[in-house]
């Protein structure tokens, strides 16, 4: 179920993007009164082809989803008919093709937008970012920072959630800076703290950057005292009762419920014997974990739930929402952030300051996107915006078989007040194409050494 979960979520959000992206340039050379001849979503052999309107457009669906296009009249190929003269891509101006060609990209940083916008009015949860005690003599200790410190801005930042403070401290760790950091420590005073990033080198940046510093996210320390148990599980069949407390399994002893999990997980569908303190008294129980589903996701347990310290999991935890009107801003803010983010970290991978390890192919969307979809409908239209806004910058970078390619060689017709040659042209698509496919090939090693290394 789970793989098929993720294979659907896949294609869902390729259908989607593609499909959007391409509409851009489809809709552009239509108010450019170009003549289209195809508009295609996946490459190769047609599974579904209809032709409509007075131009015949053929719309089709192809059997490689991983893609699409929209195929227009041009003389220089000889798809113009000797009817279309002035409606040929070839014929209109320079500005009209730079819009045409520039309107897929946009496509999708405006559908980003969009997809932020509903997350933004509907409410999008996350964790406050608030410090875990920091790891003895570390950078962060000697910082001065300490246990529920609640970071409020970075560099200047204001930041609501820990995936905001994360992302703004990744920045500067990419560039090894000291970042001042505002805290509201625990007993609700104000303070600036200064992090040095000196430590953290490239290698770091693929792991837990922030360990090394030692500093973590809070967590909410939760015992192992049952609060639910269901009825006829596998744990009310072995005789647990809600108030208990789970002491040890087998020989080794439990004191956190991730301790309990981490056993249940070790144990699928065999035997092992648990320790309860119940009224005073210790007791000997055994339990065996059983397959079980939950919002589409399967896994081992035995039906029980944690006692929880409500007022405290409330105060970690959020929800970033705006009023319809605020939402709209907020909502290209993050685009644009999150668009100069990876213009940024794609720069320091040409540089060599971060690992191309970095770089994911569609086995890694693929995984992302199944996960994102077992979460819930906000987490994967999050997911949705991401990609989005990947595939719009992607198509802009100055490839020749890509979008910014193309808008490379416009740009060069402006400035010296003539096309460039076809020889150029070929010689560009060689290049690019190479470059594409030695990009696509490294991601998908990546997406493999993941795979194996786990």
């Amino acid at each position: 179920m789970s793989l098929l979960i993720t294979i659907a979520a896949f294609l869902l959000a390729i259908g989607v993007l593609v499909t959007f992206h391409e509409l851009g340039h489809y809709w552009a050379a239509r108010l450019c009164d170009v003549r289209i001849l195809r508009f295609s979503i996946g490459f190769g052999r047609p599974l579904y082809l209809k032709r409509v309107g007075p131009d015949q457009t053929e719309w089709v669906i192809a059997a490689l989803p991983l893609g699409g296009y929209v195929r227009m009249a041009d003389e220089r190929d000889g798809s113009a008919g000797p009817d279309d003269g002035p409606r040929a891509f070839n014929r209109k101006s320079v500005w009209q093709r730079i819009f045409i060609v520039a309107a897929g990209p946009l496509a999708n940083f405006v559908l980003a937008i969009a997809f932020y916008w509903v997350l933004f009015i509907s409410g999008v949860p996350g964790t406050k970012p608030y410090l875990a005690q920091p790891a003895p003599a570390s950078v962060a200790a000697n910082a001065g920072f300490a246990e529920f410190d609640l970071i409020t801005q970075v560099d200047g930042r204001e930041v609501q959630t820990w995936g905001d403070a994360r992302l703004a401290l990744l920045e500067a760790a990419v560039r090894h800076e000291t970042v001042d950091i505002e805290v509201e420590e625990a007993t609700g005073h104000r303070s600036i703290k200064h992090l040095s990033m000196a430590r953290i080198d490239k290698a770091d940046l693929d792991k837990d950057f922030l360990g090394k510093l030692g500093m973590a996210s809070y967590r909410l320390k939760i015992e192992p005292v049952l609060d639910v148990v269901t009825p006829n599980g596998a744990a009310a069949k072995a005789g647990l009762r809600p108030g208990d407390r789970i002491v040890a399994g087998g020989d080794k002893p439990i004191s956190r419920w991730e301790e309990l999990v981490a056993l249940i997980k070790a144990h699928p569908g065999n035997s092992f014997p648990l320790r309860v303190q119940r009224d005073g008294a210790e007791i000997a129980l055994s339990v065996t974990p059983e397959s079980m589903t939950e919002g589409g996701r399967t896994f081992w347990g035995i039906g029980i739930r944690p006692r929880v310290d409500r007022l405290l999991a409330d105060r970690l935890n959020t929800i970033v929402r705006y009023g319809p009107l605020d939402a709209i801003g907020q909502s290209f803010s993050k685009v644009l952030e999150m668009s100069v983010f990876s213009v940024k970290m794609m720069g320091r991978m040409i540089s060599g300051d971060i690992s191309w390890k970095n770089l994911s192919g569609p086995l890694s969307i693929a995984d992302y996107a199944g996960q994102s979809a077992q979460l819930g409908w906000i987490p994967y239209l999050g997911f949705l915006a991401l990609i989005s806004i990947s595939l719009g910058v992607l198509n802009l970078l100055p490839i020749p078989v890509l979008d910014g390619g193309q808008l490379m060689y416009y740009m060069a017709e402006l400035l010296t007040g003539s096309p460039v040659s076809e020889r150029v042209m070929e010689i560009g698509q060689q290049v690019g194409l190479t470059l594409l496919l030695g990009l696509t090939a490294f991601a998908f090693y990546n997406d493999i050494h993941r795979l194996v290394a786990g």
